[in-house]
C-alpha cells in the first residue's frame, strides 16, 4: 500500500531554502533564494529488549507480533537522558520534512508521516512502556524538521533525543554520535530530466549536480567515477532542502539531482529518469543518531533490532513505497 504523497508534493521552493555553490563562494539563503525568475544557470554555481525503567520496572512494549516487547527493561538512572525524556513526557526526535516515504509534513493534515516517523513513534514506546498505538494517540513524541547540515548539533545541544533522519552510518559520523543498527540500506541515484539527452554517466562532464548541504553524496559520486573509471568531473551545487533541488532541475539550472534512490523516488514523475540505474555505487545505511555514550543509545538500538526482526520494517518498507 503506498500514500499519495506524490501529488502534494512542495516543489517550489520554501521558506529557509538556499544554496551553496562548491568552491565557489556563492551562497543563497532565505525564502526567496531560487524564485526569482531572473536567477541565471550560473548564479545557482536529514517494543525494545533494553529501555528505561518505569516506575514499578513495567514491562516494555514496541515491535512484535503482538506489538509487546520480550525481554527485561533498562534502569534510568537520576540525571541520564532516559530519566529526562520521561520526565518531559515526550521523546524529542529530529526528523526530515521533505522526503516522502521517510519523513514529510503534510500541511493539509498538519502532521508528520513516513517510515521513520513511524519508527521514532515505536522508541517511544519502548521507553514508556506501553504499546506504538498508544504511542501515537497520547503523541509521545514531539518532532522537529532537520537538514543534513543542523541535525548533528541539534543532538550536541540537546535540543534532540534522537535523528531519525535518512542520516548515513559511517565511520566519521561513529566518532560524533551514536548510530543504531541500521534500519534501511540505500544506494545513490542520478536522476536527469528525460530530454536532456544524457545516456551515460560520462555525459555529466563539465554539468551540474544538485546535492544536499552536509550529505555524503558528492564525495560518494567523486568516488564511483574513480572506481568506474569514467572520465568526468562535474561541477556540484549543495542546496538546504531537497524541493529545491527538484526545482531547480526542472528550471534547468542544474544538470542532475543526486541523493539516495529511495529519496529521488518521492520527486520522480513522467519527466525525469534515472541515469544508468543499473551502476549500483554509494551504499547507505541509515540509522538513529543519539549523543555519544547516552543510555539511550542502546535502547534506540535495541528497539531498531526488534523491529528488524519482527518483520516491521519490512512491512513499513511495503507500506510507504519504498521497495
Amino acid at each position: 500500500m503506498t500514500y499519495g504523497w506524490r501529488d502534494r508534493l512542495p516543489f517550489a521552493p520554501g521558506a529557509g531554502d538556499g544554496l551553496v555553490a562548491n568552491g565557489r563562494g556563492v551562497s543563497c539563503t532565505g525564502t526567496r533564494c531560487g524564485t526569482e525568475p531572473s536567477l541565471s544557470r550560473r548564479s545557482l554555481l536529514r517494543g525494545v529488549a533494553a529501555a528505561a525503567m518505569l516506575a514499578g520496572a513495567g514491562a516494555l512494549t514496541g515491535c512484535g507480533a503482538d506489538g509487546a516487547s520480550a525481554g527485561s527493561s533498562s534502569v534510568a538512572t537520576p540525571g541520564s537522558r532516559l530519566s529526562a525524556i520521561k520526565a518531559r513526557g515526550q521523546l524529542n526526535a529530529g526528523v526530515k520534512k521533505d522526503v516522502p516515504g521517510y519523513g514529510y509534513y503534510d500541511p493539509a493534515a498538519q502532521a508528520y508521516e513516513g517510515m521513520e516517523i513511524d519508527l521514532c513513534y515505536q522508541v517511544a514506546a519502548a521507553i514508556f512502556g506501553v504499546s506504538y498505538e498508544e504511542a501515537r494517540e497520547r503523541g509521545l513524541v514531539a518532532f522537529t524538521d532537520v537538514t543534513p547540515k543542523t541535525r548533528g548539533p541539534l543532538i550536541d545541544n540537546d535540543q534532540l533525543d534522537v535523528v531519525c533522519a535518512t542520516y548515513t552510518i559511517t565511520p566519521e559520523r561513529r566518532e560524533s554520535w551514536d548510530f543504531s543498527t541500521a534500519y534501511r540500506t540505500d544506494y545513490v541515484g542520478l536522476m536527469v530530466k528525460k530530454r536532456s539527452g544524457f545516456a551515460r554517466i560520462a555525459g555529466l562532464d563539465g554539468k551540474i549536480i544538485g546535492v544536499s548541504q552536509g550529505a555524503t553524496t558528492q564525495s560518494l559520486i567523486e568516488q564511483m567515477l574513480v572506481d568506474e573509471d569514467i572520465d568526468a568531473t562535474p561541477e556540484f551545487l549543495a542546496f538546504s532542502g531537497y524541493p529545491i533541488i527538484k526545482s531547480s532541475l526542472d528550471a534547468g539550472n542544474i544538470d542532475c539531482f543526486a541523493m539516495d534512490r529511495s529519496t529521488l523516488a518521492g520527486y520522480m514523475n513522467e519527466t525525469v529518469e534515472l541515469l544508468e540505474p543499473e551502476v549500483k555505487f554509494g551504499e547507505q545505511q541509515y540509522g538513529i543518531a543519539t549523543k555519544k555514550g547516552s543510555d539511550l543509545s542502546a535502547v534506540v538500538d535495541q528497539c531498531v533490532q526488534d523491529c528488524a526482526a519482527s518483520g516491521w520494517l519490512d512491512e513499513e518498507i511495503e507500506k510507504w513505497g519504498l521497495v
